[in-house]
């Protein structure tokens, strides 16, 4: 996925949003972070999760990086599977056209679910850059759904 099909989806949605350059090699989210000086908790992961079944149905799943995705919770039951993982690098790039670290929900395949969370600077169709926009842009993409306890909130290390 080209970073011009993700700002031409964001367009042709009509919301606002920033282009966020950024190194390639500081895409995965706690690095970016570090790096750029945005918190954990104004950050969302966009995740590929594949059910396991001859289907084998996708959703891209978006939350708070300071969270976890229940993948065999309420994941695995919205895809309508008995067990669900993280879509892999190759599953990933072949069904959305993108890149792990890159993956955003602007500009994904028709038919492909989106689910959310509330805050978002999220991947830009490539490493090279990330998406930063209200939260209320997610909800403009097709298929894209709040779905409640999504995500789970890690326990402290100790």
């Amino acid at each position: 996925m080209s970073r011009e099909a993700v700002v031409a989806h964001l367009d042709a949605l009509g919301v606002r949003y920033e282009v966020v350059e950024c190194d390639p090699d500081f895409a995965d989210t706690a690095r970016f972070c570090e790096r750029y000086g945005y918190s954990m908790e104004a950050s969302a992961n966009a995740i590929c999760v594949v059910g396991k079944s001859a289907e084998r149905p996708m959703a891209c799943c978006v939350v708070l990086a300071s969270t976890r995705l229940d993948v065999n919770g309420v994941v695995r039951r919205r895809l309508g599977t008995r067990k669900a993982s993280f879509a892999d690098a190759g599953s990933t790039v072949e069904r959305t056209g993108m890149m792990i670290g890159g993956v955003t929900p602007f500009g994904l395949p028709a038919g492909l679910p989106v689910m959310e969370c509330d805050q978002v600077i999220v991947g830009g169709g490539s490493r090279d850059c990330k998406i930063l926009c209200p939260p209320a842009s997610l909800l403009a993409v097709e298929g894209a759904e709040v779905v409640d306890d999504l995500a789970k909130t890690p326990p402290p290390q100790a």
